[in-house]
């Protein structure tokens, strides 16, 4: 089962969603919060697999928010308990945030995506692809093939371009950086494995090592260190 907290100053909005995961099975929705400050709370008392946020609520905390749940202090009870987390090779340090915006291109979109936020959704997507990227989240896999989620990376390397800060590009090896430029283009771990003609396990292996060398919590997170670093363009 997955367990999910919603987080969002309108409690209409927080009721449709829940309706609609729980509608979807497989997933419950473990506690509900109408601000940051009270949702970081809620995850530590239930630890879930993901969290739904909205950070553009009043008070901006929406952004803390997300950068304290994703921090290494709150540690999720694990989708792999039930729900097979972390089998696309993952190793998440909290839980994953998803975002739910109306706005999918302004700061508090490209603040959470810095805070750590491991996907994007608008609140008027369609509820399949709500639950869609839910499911991603918890089994480990940052939702990059979100059409949302793209959009915001897009525009957000677009905002800031390329720099020669943070890890460089030859700490990976050739294989690796192929193996980043493959996910950088929504591929599975099956999918790469395909392309590369290797087992799926050596590719889990390799974005192991991928996301050690980078301190990345995800894989949404190292595509955009791929952005950023220029390795992808």
């Amino acid at each position: 089962m997955i367990r999910v907290v919603l987080v969002d100053d309108q409690s209409i909005v927080r009721a449709g969603f829940r309706i609609v995961l729980e509608t979807a099975g497989g997933i419950e929705v473990v506690g509900e919060a109408a601000g940051g400050r009270e949702g970081v709370e809620v995850v530590r008392r239930t630890r879930p697999d993901v969290v739904v946020m909205d950070v553009r609520m009043p008070g901006g905390d929406g952004i803390e928010a997300t950068r304290a749940i994703t921090s290494a202090g709150l540690t999720a009870r694990g989708a792999g308990d039930e729900a097979g987390g972390g089998s696309d090779g993952d190793a998440r340090r909290g839980p994953a945030v998803l975002v739910a915006t109306t706005f999918d291109l302004d700061e508090y979109v490209f603040g959470a995506l810095e805070a750590g936020a491991s996907g994007f959704v608008l609140k008027d997507a369609e509820p399949d692809e709500f639950v869609a990227a839910v499911r991603a989240l918890a089994s480990g896999r940052a939702a990059i093939d979100g059409a949302t989620t793209r959009r915001v990376i897009a525009e957000f390397t677009r905002r800031k371009a390329a720099t020669a800060g943070g890890v460089p590009v030859d700490v990976l090896t050739p294989r690796e950086q192929e193996i980043v430029r493959l996910l950088g283009e929504g591929l599975s771990n099956d999918e790469i494995g395909e392309r590369l003609v290797i087992e799926t396990s050596t590719v889990k292996s390799h974005l192991t090592r991928v996301m050690t060398k980078l301190d990345t919590r995800d894989r949404l997170q190292t595509v955009v260190w791929g952005y950023r670093s220029g390795l992808l363009s």
